[in-house]
């Protein structure tokens, strides 16, 4: 005849754990590499949806030639007002500011056409 066991076990409680330094940091890498994946393909997405977007825009501009001419004048807009912040009583100077302080280059987009005179050689 066998007796009945006098106690039983309810719970068990692990109250600290300490894993291995090395797996510690195994873990850590593999959570590291794991973000950075995830990272490379939300950046991936992002450069497809803006490849796209840059296609319709050629598409449009092919289409419609006066879209073209509409978004120069609105970049000219766009560095007329970013302008207006930095231009002082020296033009030139505020250039060098504007440079010393964003790190930048300023490209002022003129059509083509303006240049025109300035490229005919006299006979």
């Amino acid at each position: 005849m066998s007796q009945q066991p006098i106690f039983g076990v309810e719970r068990v409680e692990v109250k600290d754990i300490r894993l291995p330094q090395q797996l510690t940091r195994a873990m850590a890498a593999e959570a590291e590499a794991a973000r950075e994946a995830r990272a490379k393909v939300v950046a991936a997405e992002g450069e497809q949806k803006a490849s796209r977007a840059l296609k319709e825009a050629a598409d449009v501009i092919q289409a419609n030639p006066v879209a073209l001419q509409l978004r120069h004048l609105q970049a000219l807009n766009s560095i007329a007002y970013v302008s207006s912040f930095f231009f002082r009583k020296e033009p030139l100077n505020s250039f060098r500011h504007f440079r010393a302080e964003h790190n930048s280059t300023i490209v002022f987009p003129v059509p083509v056409e303006m240049f025109g005179a300035f490229m005919k050689k006299d006979n």
